[in-house]
């Protein structure tokens, strides 16, 4: 199933036609489609009249934008230091066999995304996953890990 140009359109139409609108453009992309699909980039380069160079060097320096599919669901291990060291790692290990994915794959039903992120701003309540970037699970056990991952299954 292909991306609807349609769609793109639609979203580009929305905005300025300025390079201004380049960064919301691409953030429209990546909540409508779950990610920023290359038909996108070409179109927004027709339109708008960037280069898609430039438009890709955006769509890479930004963490909340994905060039690649993401899952139904983004599974966020925090890696910072103070999750780090109270079992990040480990965590993020229990979660990939459970999915049998790496962190930065998506399993092959499109469900789950596994990513590992620098901080996710609760130091406090470490180790935390986050799950589509609204559930945070604090403090977590392998166990309780498991548990709160399989709700979205």
């Amino acid at each position: 199933m292909g991306i609807d140009i349609r769609k793109i359109d639609e979203i580009i139409e929305s905005y300025d036609k300025s390079e201004e609108s380049l960064l919301a453009i691409l953030q429209d992309f990546q909540h409508t489609f779950r990610y920023v699909p290359e038909e996108g980039m070409k179109r927004v380069s027709e339109i708008l009249g960037i280069p898609e160079s430039k438009i890709y060097g955006v769509g890479t320096f930004y963490k909340a934008l994905s060039l690649k599919p993401v899952g139904r669901h983004t599974c966020k291990v925090c890696t910072g230091t103070a999750c780090h060291l109270k079992g990040a790692h480990t965590l993020t290990d229990i979660i990939g066999r459970e999915l049998d994915i790496e962190p930065g794959e998506t399993t092959k039903d499109g469900r789950f995304t596994l990513q590992t992120v620098n901080c996710v701003g609760a130091c406090a309540l470490a180790p935390v996953v986050m799950v589509d970037d609204e559930d945070y699970y604090e403090g977590s056990s392998p166990q309780d890990v498991l548990k709160n991952l399989r709700k979205y299954k």
